[in-house]
């Protein structure tokens, strides 16, 4: 009776496997991290690892230099996010997307697949972005290991897995839009402050944008919420995991906000 038990137990989670591999959008299953969520998770196990083990390798070691790197990612970053907010804000214009109301266009037509292609980028980006925690351990900046940083780089890389394997476009093409914009200015202020203390003196602005992320995250939480309740053919699961974790984010980041600008100013006034 165990035996069968097991087995049937065994069926129903290859069963379910099986749901995850082949109902989702077929367009986008041959590119690269998509179709399995096996490569994904290996990434982020790789990531924990790397959390745990690397600041005890650090531990008896001088900082690493990586001010030419930094520059340079930094940088690229804000190349990055200026094509894929150009790319979001071109394909939803010319396809007339609807700010209110937008179902995924599952078709292969070339503004659909551009589409797809930029969440794809989108996508990607997030996985070069576990690049910011790898910087911080080599440079012993231990104290920017905060739960909200690795929260936020290590579950955004599956929200958006799930994006770009079931919804490639659709309504989400907002999150992405602004995300970017946010990420053009973001980059920006840590490229800058690369380049080192003849121009990090000017950077008086990054309280400014921990505003800008908060409201973000507000807006994509309002947008998220009247597509839950209004009657739009786009997944109320997704709509549902998106509001759950754009909520989590506000609390987090409002959080990190009041410590970081308002009792901080407190204490030194």
């Amino acid at each position: 009776m165990t035996g069968n038990k097991a087995v049937t137990t065994w069926q129903k989670i290859q069963l379910f496997y099986q749901n995850i591999l082949e109902n989702g959008d077929k367009r986008t299953d041959n590119w690269l991290l998509v179709y399995s969520p096996v490569p994904i998770i290996c990434i982020f196990l790789c990531y924990l690892i790397i959390i745990w083990v690397g600041p005890k390798l650090m531990e008896r070691r001088q900082p690493i230099n990586l001010k030419p790197v930094l520059i340079v990612y930094n940088f690229a970053m804000v190349c990055l996010s200026t094509y894929m907010f150009y790319e979001f804000t071109a394909s939803s214009w010319l396809a007339g997307y609807s700010l209110l109301c937008q179902p995924v266009d599952y078709s292969d037509s070339p503004l659909a697949m551009r589409m797809a292609r930029v969440c794809w980028w989108f996508y990607f980006s997030k996985v070069i972005e576990l690049s910011d925690t790898i910087f911080f351990i080599l440079r012993k900046k231990n104290n920017q290991l905060t739960f909200l940083h690795v929260y936020h780089h290590g579950t955004m890389i599956f929200n958006w897995w799930a994006g770009v394997k079931y919804v490639a476009g659709g309504q989400s093409f907002l999150i992405g839009l602004i995300n970017s914009l946010v990420h053009v200015v973001m980059y920006l202020y840590y490229g800058l402050a690369a380049l080192g203390p003849s121009v990090s003196k000017y950077l008086w602005w990054k309280r400014y944008l921990t505003s800008l992320q908060l409201l973000q995250f507000f807006t994509v939480t309002i947008h998220t919420a009247y597509n839950l309740f209004a009657d739009c053919d786009f997944p109320d699961s997704m709509n549902g995991v998106v509001l759950a974790y754009s909520l989590s984010l506000i609390v987090l980041f409002s959080n990190f906000y009041y410590h970081s600008y308002i009792v901080r100013k407190t204490k030194t006034t």
